[in-house]
Formats: C-alpha cells, structure tokens, sequence
C-alpha cells in the first residue's frame, strides 16, 4: 500500500511543479498577468487552476495519512500566486517523505471514514485508494494541467509524466 501510494503521489506532484513552472514562465513570456492562469477554469462549473492544485495536494495528503492512521494535515487553502501553490506542493512532498512503509501494513484492510455529501462512509483501505483518492487525485492533476494546455500553455505529456 505504501508504494502504490506515497512514491505515487510524490513523483506526480513533482510532475506538477514542472507544469507550474512552466506555467508561470509562460505568462511572463506573453506579458499574460499570473491571476489570468491562476483563475483559468475549463469550463464555468468546474473549479480554477488554484483550487485544483490545492484539492490535488489534499488528496496526496489525505490518502497517505488515513492509510497510516495519522491525522490528516490541514492547510489553509490561502494560496494567491504561483510562487505559493509551488510552496503548497514542496511542502505535500515533505510531508509524504516523513511516511514509512511499515505505517501501511494492514492498511488495506483498515476501515477509512470519510465525509461525503455530509454523511460518514467507511471504505476498507484499499478500495478507498484504487477507487476514491487515486481517481481524485489524478482528475485534479490532470485538470490543472488541461487548464494550463487549454490557455495556451506550451506543455506536453512528458511534462505531465515529469520530464522538463
């Protein structure tokens, strides 16, 4: 459990750094305000660039610490410019590498409770990562990424894989 969820959520994370980089240099290319990027959404309903990263991170956060039986670290969801989102990630990874594997023996069979819709629903571990916070997490990644791409954003998918 421990490697198909914390080296998972650290590489793809540092993925997202090297879009975010990418992101923020692009606009001072074009002479685009960073806010134009950071407020970008792909469609009127869905949420900005911002809170995606910040519900991206949550979920980085989130699995590992419900698997281990920690409490989930809060963050204040504050985060106005680039230069904060990328303090937001370093410091979801920082996080993660306090992890150790140990932490995770059992974890697929212990019981997470989660809030949803306002009511308390138990998952065993592994079906809550494979089917709740695996998917959260790569549709926020990917969705920040496609919100990025669709501004014009020079990205591709070995940037998204991590590659500069």
């Amino acid at each position: 459990m421990y490697d198909v969820s914390v080296p998972v959520f650290s590489e793809r994370l540092r993925a997202l750094t090297i879009v975010l980089t990418k992101a923020e240099a692009n606009a001072a290319e074009r002479k685009i305000d960073p806010n134009v990027f950071l407020t970008a959404r792909l469609a009127p309903d869905m949420l900005n660039l911002t809170k995606q990263v910040q519900i991206a991170t949550d979920h980085a956060k989130g699995a590992p610490s419900r698997l281990a039986g920690r409490a989930v670290p809060r963050y204040e969801d504050n985060e106005a410019s680039f230069a904060e989102l990328q303090a937001r990630v370093a410091k979801t990874r920082d996080y993660l590498a306090t992890f150790k594997p140990e932490e995770f023996e059992g974890s697929d069979e212990r019981t997470v409770t989660l809030k949803i819709g306002g009511n308390d629903v138990e998952l065993k571990g592994l079906k809550y990562l494979l089917d709740v916070a695996m998917p959260n997490f790569y549709f926020h990644v990917t969705t920040a990424y496609g919100i990025l791409r669709h501004n014009g954003v020079p990205l591709g998918k070995g940037n998204f894989l991590g590659r500069d």
